[in-house]
């Protein structure tokens, strides 16, 4: 076999455009007509650019190669232009037509991915969701009571999502991220978090884990200032308490608090999380496929975390063929801990794809078909076009001042 033709599809998000605001496919043609889809998730730069940069590498790294000659194209594509160190872009690039790769190897053997990669570990896979909005903004008015900042809305979405059967939810109330972070967290923003900590627990019970997120607002200080606030209601995670630049300042929250940290969804490639593994930054390691390098890649972290007791949790807010690679590490790693879902996988979000991810009673079931399990509806994705000029996510442009 020889790769022979890549397209990309710029995709828009339909609302509630839970998992972004658009999304980044690449479907990989053999010359003997096997097809692989993948997904980038890159948010640096525009997505019509993305996709230019992922038509230049497969020119450059993957045409005309053997789609099996993962470590080959990897190492080709890494080391481009005398790099071979972890660049956020290229990383996306690469992930999704890495994944592409993966998807025609294991449709020309007819196996699921999982299968050439360790086999089934895990029967099915626990999954966890946000608590988003009822009314479907994602994007709400920050001035109104939303389940972002008003801890008895929050309360009552975690119970429909228990009854739903979740057994772990989601939240970030922490205030505001921004690209003068870390800050201090705010005295409201520390009362707020408390307080969805505590109403969700009283609401829930035991029946379901709290996941506390964050995105790397926090100094180090204010992390454990946050984190003391949190600890009387035992979150299974404190999410990327710092920015990620320092996994020696990271694993100093770690050590103070008892809190498991979890983080790793902006990190790329086997050697960032090595950092954060030797310095004791997290136990859990949220790698993101569309953006690590990959599932060799991931494959490879969620190794070297075995050797530290360590746990992955893979990340998910892009696309469902990121979900879809996901599901597949998920199921062949023996240390995978729980599966970040969109809710149950239901809705426009799964329209991109023509047949669903199956979701039961709080778990996914990972699929039987070859590859990655699932194909793109190319109608869904050609009445779809991404029309905008935001990025997938943003950041507040302004530093975090009281306002007393």
């Amino acid at each position: 076999m020889k790769l022979d033709k890549l397209e990309t599809f710029v995709v828009g998000n339909p609302p509630p455009r839970h998992g972004g605001r658009y999304f980044i496919f690449v479907r990989v043609t053999t010359a003997c007509g096997i097809t692989g889809i993948g997904e980038i998730y890159n948010a640096t730069f525009g997505p019509d650019l993305c996709a230019a940069m992922a038509h230049e590498v497969f020119e450059r790294q993957f045409f005309g190669n053997d789609p099996h000659s993962i470590e080959k194209m990897w190492r080709s594509t890494y080391g481009a232009g005398f790099t071979l160190r972890p660049d956020v872009t290229v990383m996306g690039v690469l992930s999704g037509l890495e994944m592409a790769c993966w998807d025609i190897i294991g449709k020309a053997a007819d196996q699921p991915v999982y299968q050439l990669m360790g086999g089934k570990a895990h029967e099915r896979l626990r999954s966890y969701t946000y608590l988003y909005p009822t009314d479907g903004d994602v994007y709400p008015d920050p001035n109104a009571p939303n389940v972002y900042n008003d801890a008895d809305l929050a309360a009552e979405v975690a119970v429909k999502a228990v009854e739903q059967g979740f057994t772990a939810v989601k939240f970030d109330p922490a205030g505001p991220y921004t690209i003068y972070d870390g800050h201090q967290p705010l005295l409201e923003d520390l009362e707020r978090s408390e307080n969805f900590c505590k109403r969700i627990r009283e609401a829930v019970g035991t029946k379901a884990d709290l996941l506390f997120g964050t995105h790397g607002q926090f100094t180090v200080s204010g992390a454990k200032r946050m984190a003391r606030r949190l600890e009387a209601y035992d979150p299974l995670w404190f999410e990327e308490p710092i920015p990620p630049e320092s996994p020696s300042d990271m694993a100093e929250v770690a050590r103070y608090t008892s809190i498991p940290i979890a983080t790793g969804e902006r990190l790329c490639t086997k050697y960032e999380f090595a950092r954060l593994l030797e310095a004791g930054a997290a136990s859990i390691l949220q790698m993101d496929l569309g953006r690590v390098g990959g599932l060799m890649e991931a494959k490879k972290i969620a190794a070297m975390a075995e050797t530290r007791q360590a746990q992955i949790a893979p990340h998910l807010y892009c696309g469902p063929v990121v979900a879809a690679a996901n599901i597949q590490i998920g199921t062949c790693s023996p240390n995978f801990l729980i599966l970040e879902s969109i809710g149950r996988f239901d809705g426009a979000y799964m329209d991109f794809l023509t047949t669903p991810i199956t979701w039961e009673d709080g778990y996914v079931i990972p699929p039987t078909a070859p590859g990655l399990g699932f194909e793109l509806n190319d109608a869904v994705v050609a009445a779809n076009p991404y029309t905008g000029t935001e990025l997938h996510l943003t950041l507040d442009p302004n530093p975090v001042t009281p306002r007393i």
